[in-house]
């Protein structure tokens, strides 16, 4: 016991000092999303008048992100795998790039080298009594990437929930440990205002007892989880952990007594919420993180008990395509996992994908359900995939119908401002769908 500690002694340095070692031209990979290191990336960031074109490889960025800065465009390259509020600005603007990607796949670019990681800048809790860090309320990518770093640099800091999962890391395996002490990056929970409620409400009469859940963070799931106390059984394999996870424990709603993996576990590869959510975590084994080309593995998914998937969208069209990255050509997010979970989902017996979105945007002047997915923008999920759509209107359920059905069924759920225009725009690129309507319609009249 006494040999770690010495260990971990030897390892401490200042921030300033653990980042001298990145030189210009390096990949330098950073942690995700609330399990950013802050401390580091800004001591990396000072360094900026002394490197040239550095690349900041990471997911979603939920800090600062100084290094897309226009003033640090010489020192520093973002490569974003998920664009966030940090970042959206820079890619956009050509300072930074995007790499499209399921989010399962992103271990993989760091473990089998198509992107070689020269230093890679984490954060993890304190050693326990025997030396291991755990990866807090960040498993993702980090674990891949932690372990492929030519130069391993970690923040410890005691606020950094320990959790529990597959993957510790001994105090001999960092090159440089920084010693911090600072809020965990937190988000405020979401208001549910009246469409929310009307939506959580259709999304929840789809759920049944003994589900497993995924869902994200945001109106709608704060919304359907409080719809969702009086369930029994429920349980939960999910790429992100919100507060809502608590309010189900708490309801003895969540007790992933009917899983058939991980009975008991509420198993995720990261969170973001309040430090509500980041102390329930804390040295309690019912959390466990896995890497998420575990979680998001879809024949995992597909062995889960019920599994119920719950995603939102920037648009869909008549087709049943989503788009839930980008706003015609401009980039705006990532795939992330939503792909993943539809196609879990979608081979699990009992299984079910919902994409829930507003019926409307820009204070009711825009309908989400279009025509067609406006010029340049992606398709995140094709229609051969989604299940459920739902909006403040109703349900539609898209699987296995006609592309007319489809488009009939999608109608009913967009705003009534819209459904006329809709409709019309529908029949005028399919006309054979309008003669079929009124060949119905005639026969009815006649029975």
């Amino acid at each position: 016991m006494s040999r770690w500690k010495d260990i971990y002694q030897s390892k401490l340095v200042s921030a300033a000092e653990a980042v001298k070692c990145i030189k210009s031209h390096d990949r330098v990979v950073v942690g995700f999303a609330c399990g950013e290191p802050q401390v580091l990336v800004e001591a990396m960031v000072h360094r900026a008048g002394e490197l040239e074109d550095v690349e900041v490889d990471h997911m979603i960025a939920v800090g600062p992100s100084k290094y897309c800065l226009p003033e640090n465009e010489r020192s520093f390259r973002h490569r974003s795998l998920f664009i966030g509020p940090g970042s959206r600005k820079a890619v956009n603007e050509g300072r930074a790039d995007y790499v499209p990607i399921f989010f399962y796949q992103v271990p993989r670019l760091f473990r089998d080298g198509f992107y070689p990681v020269d230093v890679c800048l984490m954060q993890v809790s304190p050693p326990n009594k025997n030396g291991y860090c755990s990866m807090g309320v960040s498993a993702d990518y980090s674990i891949a990437a932690m372990e492929a770093a030519k130069i391993l640099i970690a923040e410890v800091n005691p606020r950094m929930p320990k959790t529990y999962g597959p993957r510790m890391f001994h105090v001999s395996e960092f090159d440089h440990l920084v010693e911090v002490d600072y809020p965990i990056l937190a988000f405020p929970r979401a208001k549910v205002g009246d469409k929310e409620k009307k939506i959580a409400e259709y999304v929840a009469s789809l759920v049944d007892d003994g589900a497993t859940l995924q869902m994200g963070i945001g109106s709608v799931p704060e919304g359907v989880a409080s719809l969702l106390t009086g369930k029994e059984n429920l349980a939960v394999h999910s790429e992100m952990l919100a507060d809502w996870c608590v309010d189900l424990i708490e309801a003895g709603a969540l007790t992933g007594s009917l899983k058939t993996m991980h009975r008991h576990k509420i198993v995720s590869t990261f969170a973001m919420g309040t430090q509500e959510l980041y102390d329930a975590m804390d040295d309690n084994p019912t959390f466990e993180m896995w890497p998420v080309d575990y979680v998001n593995d879809s024949t995992i998914i597909a062995q889960q008990h019920k599994m119920i998937s719950i995603n939102s969208a920037l648009q869909v069209d008549l087709q049943g395509q989503i788009c839930a990255d980008s706003i015609g050509p401009q980039l705006y997010s990532g795939v992330g996992g939503q792909v993943d979970f539809i196609r879990g989902a979608a081979n699990c017996p009992g299984g079910k994908s919902i994409i829930a979105l507003n019926a409307t945007a820009k204070q009711g002047t825009i309908s989400k359900i279009v025509p067609l997915l406006d010029l340049g923008s992606s398709v995140t999920a094709s229609r051969n995939e989604v299940h459920y759509v739902v909006t403040e209107f109703g349900i539609a359920d898209l699987r296995y119908k006609t592309v007319r059905e489809r488009g009939e069924a999608l109608i009913e759920i967009a705003h009534p401002d819209f459904r006329a225009d809709l409709r019309k725009t529908l029949y005028a690129q399919y006309p054979g769908y309008a003669r079929y309507r009124e060949r119905i319609a005639s026969a009815q009249v006649s029975d």
